[in-house]
């Protein structure tokens, strides 16, 4: 959006919305680091990463360090046991909440992270998909553990090709949940509509990070090889040791269930899972650059542009 286009909105908003920074892009972009540079001072951080959610899964979700944790305020982090299910509806509920009381306290809301799914409903809101059936996810459930994820998503592709095509094929939440629409409604979940413009009760400035494809996909590579580093198989090991299960929603993380794919297949070597690790997390990265890049009204920076984020956000928030 023009310079003059943005001063003019900016102008005609009401001081009483409650106002919010979004910083978003694919993994390993730098949003850490920027965050750290940039929003130190004035900013508590509302996490947007589904895995940091979860309590002891610190080094392969890349979790931010304690210091850092200590020096800026953290929302949303270490809230769930990785047994435990955290949906979308439930960060929206949350952030919703946090944004209010950040606001109150004088301070600027930071929703940072690379959870597309969290950032598509708390901008856009929800879709009018029904309210999730117990007795039909348990169902479904069984069904997933009975034929494999594998199959199931080929289920999925049959009856909802759309859906299938926006959910990673390791997503066991996202699977169960739209053969849940479909066993409960008859209709797929690609059917419902979900709004197109950005929400207007909350003043958000969108930033989106970006990087060249390549240099992205050295940052990944590096970004495993200091996850090893820093401990990850001795992670793996103590979660195992408290009996983590591919099931557990926190080990549908990338980083996590790779472990489980090894041992299943008997390639559980080093090495394999690394690599392992790497492509997923490169195609998952193409995906959140593919879906990020759909959002409405997002400035779009290198993580580098530390005077031209932090001019977009100054110009944008006058004259509060």
């Amino acid at each position: 959006m023009p310079l003059t286009a943005r001063l003019n909105t900016t102008l005609q908003r009401k001081t009483n919305k409650d106002r919010a920074v979004v910083l978003f892009g694919p993994t390993a972009v730098g949003k850490t680091g920027l965050t750290e540079e940039l929003f130190s001072s004035g900013y508590e951080i509302i996490n947007a990463d589904s895995v940091q959610v979860y309590k002891y899964l610190d080094i392969a979700s890349a979790k931010p360090e304690k210091e850092l944790m200590e020096k800026i305020p953290h929302h949303l982090v270490d809230i769930r046991f990785p047994w435990e299910q955290y949906t979308s509806g439930d960060f929206c509920n949350d952030a919703e909440s946090l944004i209010k009381d950040i606001n109150a306290r004088g301070r600027i809301p930071l929703i940072t992270g690379g959870t597309a799914y969290y950032f598509k409903q708390l901008l856009y809101g929800p879709s009018l998909t029904p309210i999730s059936n117990p007795e039909t996810r348990e169902v479904i459930q069984k069904e997933i553990d009975e034929i494999g994820l594998d199959a199931a998503y080929l289920r999925l592709e049959a009856l909802d090709k759309k859906a299938a095509e926006k959910i990673d094929k390791n997503d066991r939440y996202r699977i169960s949940r739209a053969l849940e629409v479909i066993k409960d409604t008859g209709r797929p979940l690609s059917s419902f509509p979900v709004s197109d413009s950005i929400r207007t009760d909350i003043d958000f400035v969108i930033i989106g990070l970006k990087r060249d494809k390549k240099e992205l996909e050295e940052r990944i590579k590096l970004r495993v090889d200091i996850m090893f580093n820093n401990g990850a198989v001795e992670e793996m090991k103590k979660l195992l040791a408290m009996g983590a299960e591919p099931s557990w929603p926190g080990m549908q993380g990338i980083g996590y269930r790779e472990w489980f794919d090894a041992l299943s297949s008997g390639e559980c070597n080093i090495s394999s899972i690394k690599d392992m690790i790497v492509r997923s997390s490169i195609k998952y990265a193409k995906r959140q650059v593919t879906f990020f890049s759909s959002f409405k009204d997002t400035t779009w920076f290198s993580p580098n542009d530390y005077d031209g984020i932090n001019s977009l956000i100054k110009e944008s928030f006058w004259p509060w």
